[in-house]
């Protein structure tokens, strides 16, 4: 279960389907993301066929990405079965 966002524009998207905060062509691929990210109890469960799923390293190591398009991702955190620090980025 997703308990916290860091991006509060994919909050409200996700929330109240809200995309006045995010990239509306990225809206669908997001939309799926997060409902299978809420279904989660852990960072492997993301692991699906053109989501891209890895851990990030060094100082975000314990991050978790997944490709969205282009250089943006989704990334995020487990503590315990819940997501949380949900954040909409392009890292790259």
């Amino acid at each position: 279960m997703i308990k916290s966002f860091k991006h509060k524009g994919l909050e409200k998207f996700f929330l109240h389907d809200n995309k006045t905060r995010i990239n509306p062509k990225h809206s669908a691929k997001l939309a799926r993301i997060l409902d299978r990210l809420d279904a989660s109890i852990r960072p492997q469960d993301m692991n699906l066929p053109g989501f891209k799923l890895h851990e990030l390293s060094g100082k975000e190591k314990g991050t978790w990405s997944v490709w969205v398009t282009g250089n943006w991702r989704v990334t995020f955190q487990f503590d315990g079965p819940d997501a949380v620090a949900v954040d909409y980025r392009d890292y790259h």
